[in-house]
């Protein structure tokens, strides 16, 4: 076995207590993450306590489950480069990462949206300007004023978010999505050529 030390070590040392706070702050028991990831009890138990270092094959269910990006479940150090580190934030249980960060106009991000508690049930919203979104992977529920919609990879939608709304995961699984928010009034508009 390989000895790290530095950085490195620092890194690993820390992933558990990021997993049992992970865990904690979405209220579930061992056994319910193990019934989610498939991973033991005693494995995912060793993981937190830092009696087992942590390997990709057990990350990776991990970080599905919780929703977020692997590096940020390990807290991997920052690569020093702005344009390539990109900042996520945490609001509403969902993760933003932005892709834009120009002042005014459309911004742009991409949206970790993890599954909800089934006994959570979705408050709908309203607020100036228009959002566009594009669903990459996993099942988007999108209400939108009496409409229940539900949006797989590939597919698109635009409103006007003084429509009251709401959007979360469909099931058990996280949603990944691009989303533009515009400020009042400016929509996405499609521009296309034919041949």
């Amino acid at each position: 076995m390989v000895e790290r030390s530095g950085e490195q070590g620092g890194v690993l040392n820390a992933v558990g207590p990021r997993l049992r706070a992970l865990r904690r702050a979405r209220e579930m028991t061992l056994a319910e993450l193990a019934d989610r990831t498939g991973v033991s009890e005693s494995t995912l138990s060793r993981l937190e306590s830092g009696g087992r270092r942590p390997t990709l094959e057990l990350l990776l269910p991990l970080a599905e489950v919780y929703g977020v990006p692997l590096d940020e479940l390990v807290g991997a150090p920052a690569t020093g480069d702005p344009r390539v580190h990109l900042r996520p934030v945490r609001r509403h249980g969902m993760t933003f990462v932005p892709l834009s960060r120009r002042a005014g106009g459309p911004q742009a991000h991409k949206l970790l949206i993890p599954p909800r508690p089934s006994d959570a049930a979705p408050e709908l919203k309203t607020h100036e300007g228009y959002e566009w979104l594009y669903v990459l992977a996993g099942r988007l529920l999108l209400l939108l004023g009496e409409q229940r919609l539900v949006l797989k990879p590939g597919e698109v939608a635009e409103f006007d978010t003084h429509v009251p709304h709401w959007m979360g995961a469909d099931g058990d699984q996280p949603v990944e999505l691009l989303v533009l928010f515009g400020p009042q009034g400016e929509r996405a508009h499609l521009r296309a050529r034919t041949a």
